[in-house]
């Protein structure tokens, strides 16, 4: 599998996602209606919300390490080294507040204190900042290419569309030298 993903994180970038969004999700749902839910749906998604934000908070940290991996190991150019600095930095901002915030919603259910309106703002904005490092992540990949193959040159009379079924399909291993791990001088 290391030919196809030449790195981890982009497996586990996209359970921190989720996890941690589903959670930001139901605590502003239930900051929001909570009132108006019945009391066992309340805890039910309470219960949900915590789990998905502890989970969340748990595998950040095994995706920032995926991630700092990732960051020495691609080879890149200089654009492209400019950008992924962007995504690191903008992720070793964001992974403390989810840590801190599992963090804080552990010490509330400890003492059995309920989590208020100020933790919800702090989710709130913890979220935004996660969306905002996800963006980043996806220009590394989609608009820089870092970390994926590259797709086959369509070339040819008649092949400028996008498939590729039946047209001078061959049995020619595909060219995974921009994979390879390589040092490519960037200090990181």
């Amino acid at each position: 599998m290391p030919e196809i993903i030449p790195n981890l994180h982009p497996v586990f970038v996209h359970f921190t996602v989720a996890l941690l969004s589903i959670s930001t999700g139901l605590f502003v749902v239930l900051h929001l209606f909570g009132s108006h839910l019945p009391e066992n749906l309340r805890l039910q998604l309470r219960t949900v919300a915590r789990w998905n934000l502890w989970f969340g908070a748990g595998i950040t940290v095994i995706t920032v390490a995926a991630g700092f991996h990732a960051y020495n190991t691609v080879a890149h150019d200089a654009p492209s080294h400019a950008v992924m600095t962007d995504h690191r930095n903008w992720a070793l901002a964001t992974a403390p507040l989810f840590i801190g915030l599992a963090l804080w919603s552990i010490t509330r259910v400890w003492t059995g204190k309920a989590l208020g309106g100020w933790f919800v703002i702090a989710l709130l904005i913890a979220q935004l900042l996660l969306l905002s490092t996800a963006w980043r992540g996806g220009e590394v990949v989609y608009r820089y290419g870092l970390g994926v193959m590259s797709l086959p040159q369509s070339e040819g009379e008649g092949h400028a569309h996008s498939h590729g079924e039946g047209h001078g399909a061959t049995d020619k291993p595909m060219d995974f030298s921009g994979m390879d791990e390589m040092s490519d001088g960037h200090a990181h």
